[in-house]
């Protein structure tokens, strides 16, 4: 295979490069060995057979690149799909250009498309990665329809494994987020799952492949490229087998889940009861089930409520007050004897309302329908993050209970680093917002004052000072929380 090289295509100097480093790390990864092992990890996983058709999603870079080669070097039947996302400009086209290449040069099928995925996420209220996601394997799934491919194969590999690991234990996510990449998951299978990114990257030297380098991919501003240059490398450095031995203990946790679920499920039967017009949980019963605060957080996930408020739930619960608390779909009643369960997305009179954001004394939760979190720290030390959907407050400055909330006509605020206050409608016009991501748009008060309109701008009488000694960070959480990431790993 012969594909000129372009400027942000690898160079031959890093590749000699990287196969000094990689003969110093003591790997061996020969063109046998690789085949070897990629065929044994797509019998021993079930993945796929010879004669099934999978459609690759390939990005151009040298993870996907690598998978190209070995399915065609194993006789499998495959077809190239690739997405350009138009986040990059000319450095998207090229790499529709490089990959279109590819496939005339393994004579498969190639499919391209192109999405104004920045204008898909404005119109769904999502973030770049989350709204990416959603095009792509909408479109993944047409064209296995329409063409008569079983599987989508993404180049996954075990490093990708390590960091989505570390990523979803930063969030929080529970054993459900350390199972880490699953080799087969629906109609999405990950044949690379079985190696390093050092052994893909020495197999495509050793193999003179070429592949699209995109330069993003070194930038530590997104969390993942933290973990992959900051943080794994220096775990290597005391363990160099570490993403190895970490994927043995995440395989030994799918099976430790497998059990847990069973036995949640075992309980979710018995506690949940099903009515006409709600779900509802009997507070006594429920309270003979320990711990409490987990089973009621396995029960209430597939509602929508997070573990902050699924924790104020749980305290709730040994009181006699009646409380109400809110996911985006659904809202908990502590009534005398139930929790009960109640979907509020077919009733849209609660975006109307307010709610209240306060602090409990161990932790500030808001019961509103939208993923927020708010946290309390100390002023010394501390550094604004640069991101749109997290704003600093001094602490001292607001009166609790705060209220999230809707856009109302007349609404006004001071813009940070303007004198004067501003009309929110004259906001929106200034930022080409829609009729509809008007209304969706959720904001934060301090009593009469606006002093957050979420994702967009803060109010400056709130803003963090010299004098400030207390901080309330509010943080929007989205499904996906990165700022647009590398091309490549919308292939994810």
């Amino acid at each position: 295979m012969n594909i000129a090289l372009n400027p942000c295509s690898t160079t031959k100097p890093a590749a000699k490069y990287f196969e000094i480093k990689a003969s110093a790390k003591g790997i061996i990864c020969t063109f046998e060995n690789m085949i070897r092992r990629f065929q044994q990890f797509i019998k021993s996983e079930s993945l796929f057979g010879l004669k099934d058709p999978i459609l690759l999603a390939v990005s151009g870079g040298v993870d996907s690149v690598v998978l190209c080669r070995l399915m065609s070097d194993t006789g499998y039947k495959f077809g190239i799909a690739h997405c350009n996302f138009s986040l990059r400009d000319a450095e998207s086209d090229d790499d529709e250009r490089f990959v279109a290449g590819l496939a005339e040069s393994y004579k498969v099928p190639f499919f391209t498309t192109r999405f104004d995925t920045g204008q898909a996420a404005r119109d769904q209220g999502l973030s770049i990665q989350m709204a990416a996601r959603n095009l792509r394997y909408s479109w993944f799934e047409k064209v296995c329809t329409e063409n008569g491919y079983r599987y989508v194969a993404t180049a996954h590999h075990l490093n990708d494994q390590a960091e989505t690991f570390f990523i979803n234990l930063l969030r929080g996510t529970g054993i459900a987020g350390l199972h880490g990449i699953l080799p087969l998951q629906e109609k999405v299978v990950r044949p690379l799952l079985f190696a390093t990114r050092d052994e893909i990257m020495q197999f495509a030297v050793r193999n003179n492949l070429e592949w699209r380098e995109d330069s993003s991919n070194l930038s530590t501003k997104y969390l993942r490229n933290q973990l992959r240059h900051e943080v794994l490398p220096s775990i290597e450095k005391i363990d160099a087998d570490f993403a190895r031995n970490l994927d043995s203990t995440i395989r030994r946790l799918r099976g430790t889940e497998a059990i847990y679920r069973q036995k949640i499920e075992e309980g979710r039967s018995d506690l949940l009861e099903h009515t006409d017009n709600c779900d509802r949980i009997l507070v006594s019963y429920l309270l003979e089930f320990e711990p409490v605060e987990t089973w009621l957080f396995e029960i209430l996930r597939q509602y929508g409520f997070s573990e902050a408020v699924t924790r104020e739930i749980a305290l709730s619960i040994e009181g006699t007050e009646s409380k109400v608390f809110y996911s985006l779909s659904h809202r908990v009643l502590r009534d005398r004897d139930y929790l009960l369960i109640e979907n509020i997305e077919k009733n849209p009179e609660h975006l109307d309302s307010e709610y209240l954001v306060y602090d409990t004394g161990h932790g500030i939760i808001s019961t509103a329908p939208a993923p927020f979190t708010f946290r309390k720290v100390s002023a010394d030390g501390f550094k604004i993050p640069e991101k749109q959907n997290i704003a600093c407050f001094d602490y001292n400055r607001l009166r609790f209970p705060l209220v999230l909330r809707h856009w109302r006509e007349g609404d006004r605020m001071v813009p940070l680093g303007m004198k004067g206050s501003k009309k929110l409608s004259d906001l929106f016009i200034d930022q080409k917002l829609s009729q509809a991501e008007k209304k969706s748009i959720w904001l934060l008060a301090s009593g009469e004052d606006i002093v957050w309109v979420a994702g967009l701008r803060i109010d400056g009488r709130f803003r963090i000072t010299g004098h400030t000694k207390d901080i309330l960070i509010a943080e929007m959480i989205e499904p996906e929380t990165e700022q647009p990431v590398p091309s490549c790993w919308l292939f994810s």
